[in-house]
């Protein structure tokens, strides 16, 4: 007569041969949208491959997507036959996804990673898909070429640096967050109104080579096109160890503001099982460790646990958390347009 343990064994065995089975059986190919350049060799090689070995049955497509706004686009004139099964791009993009209905929703249940995720990294797509990177906005600069180099967000407006500047403007969202910084390093709060920023920003103005650097403002640095711009902490950090520390990252004393990429499920995704499997695996510990360990990206899966030089050059570190301004992105999503309306009418004017 079998033993109670040897019960209890055979039917734990039967609950859990389903999902053996479904994981063993996952098979063909799914596509991933998301940034080009650096983050997508990086992402490649830290996320991807790694879950292509663990399902060998599954081929994932990467395909570069421009900017956010490029990648929404992309998604809603393919939402009629989807080509794409998952889009990685910022907050503020995807909640226009998750309100026209391009993005599925994701239970526990299906995506059970979600219970090891940092409060505010679930809350950022509600109940569609959480962040999975999180990045704080940086000031970076020439580092052979600026004298002195800047040392604070008020240094934008230093004389010496008039014509030197790469701003991205809204809606991109270097932009938005520059606002909320402006507006907090001027005494104000973004919540209440950003007049101070936009008086600020028009001073600005003049000193603003571009609000649309093209690809980016640390390739204008690196080609000695313009000294300073705004840019992500992430990408800073890498492009700084890649030219042996040409450029130079700041994180304000002022304050900066946290920006956080979401993965989404395509609605109408034609493998889905597989695109589930593969969001479980991005938000996992040992892919959030591998990525921010390679890129600097800070992980959104709480039990991450990353090397101790690795994170000190993230979001999460301490003092770069210290610093954060509050800044609610469901809220900031609401004042999009808005802000947006404004810089062009009162600052992007103002440079010409």
């Amino acid at each position: 007569m079998p033993t109670r343990r040897l019960v209890i064994q055979a039917g734990l065995a039967t609950i859990a041969a389903p999902a053996i089975v479904r994981a063993q059986g996952l098979s063909g190919q799914i596509t991933l949208m998301s940034y080009a350049g650096i983050f997508q060799d990086n992402y490649v090689k830290t996320v991807i491959e790694p879950f292509q070995q663990a399902n060998p049955g599954v081929k994932v497509n990467y395909v570069p997507g421009g900017s956010s706004a490029q990648m929404v686009g992309s998604v809603r004139a393919q939402k009629a036959d989807p080509q794409v099964d998952i889009a990685i791009m910022d907050v503020t993009t995807s909640s226009i996804g998750n309100t026209e209905g391009l993005f599925d929703k994701l239970t526990p249940a299906e995506v059970p990673v979600l219970a090891e995720l940092l409060p505010e990294a679930r809350a950022a797509g509600g109940e569609f898909g959480p962040a999975v990177t999180f990045d704080h906005l940086v000031l970076v600069y020439d580092t052979q070429n600026l004298t002195p180099p800047i040392t604070k967000l008020a240094d934008l407006w230093r004389p010496d640096l008039k014509g030197q500047l790469a701003v991205s403007a809204p809606p991109n969202i270097q932009g938005l967050a520059l606002t909320a910084m402006v507006e907090k390093m001027e005494g104000g709060d973004y919540r209440k109104s950003i007049d101070a920023a936009i008086k600020k920003l028009r001073a600005l103005a003049p000193s603003v080579q571009t609000f649309d650097p093209n690809p980016d403002g640390y390739s204008l640095i690196l080609n000695g096109v313009v000294k300073v711009a705004t840019g992500w902490n992430a990408r800073s950090q890498l492009f700084a160890d890649q030219t042996g520390g040409k450029i130079g990252t700041l994180l304000p004393p002022e304050g900066s503001v946290f920006q956080i990429n979401t993965i989404n499920l395509t609605a109408g995704s034609k493998n889905r099982a597989a695109a589930i499997a593969f969001i479980n695996h991005a938000l996992s510990q040992g892919a959030q460790k591998a990525f921010t360990e390679r890129m600097f990206y800070a992980p959104t899966n709480g039990k991450a646990v990353i090397e101790p030089k690795a994170i000190a050059r993230t979001a999460a570190a301490p003092e770069s958390r210290a610093r954060m301004i509050g800044v609610d992105w469901n809220e900031v999503i609401k004042l999009r347009d808005q802000w947006n309306n404004r810089w062009r009418r009162e600052v992007i004017s103002a440079a010409r």
